[in-house]
């Protein structure tokens, strides 16, 4: 089993920034994707950035620009660096990592996920 491990979340002003830290606990054989979804009040989850073992990474067309993901795969730690947020980043965010323990198959974790709320 895999346990996440969540940070960062706070209220911020607009334009302001945040840093966003999730760290993978448990036996893990080795790890995919790591990323970060989020969830506004009465919206759909989706899909913010996503950084692959490779290095490729996505992003959400609304955060290119501002947004910068980043790993540090010795430490199973993914990070999301928000700069310049806005009143539309205010949601509940939630670190998603797609990893395998011994004698498993590739799994998809959620975070318990992280407050950001942003005034003007």
């Amino acid at each position: 089993q895999v346990h996440l491990v969540e940070s960062g979340g706070d209220l911020v002003q607009s334009g302001g920034s945040l840093r966003l830290s999730c760290e993978a606990f448990g036996i893990i054989r080795s790890i995919d994707g790591m990323g970060w979804f989020r969830q506004a009040p009465g919206k759909q989850r989706e899909l913010v950035s996503r950084i692959m073992s490779d290095g490729a990474t996505y992003y959400a067309d609304s955060v290119k620009g501002r947004f910068t993901i980043s790993r540090v795969n010795n430490k199973n730690i993914v990070s999301l660096q928000m700069n310049n947020l806005n009143l539309e980043d205010t949601a509940v965010y939630y670190c998603n990592v797609q990893a395998q323990t011994p004698g498993d198959v590739l799994k998809t974790y959620w975070g318990q996920g992280t407050q950001v709320t942003v005034v003007s």
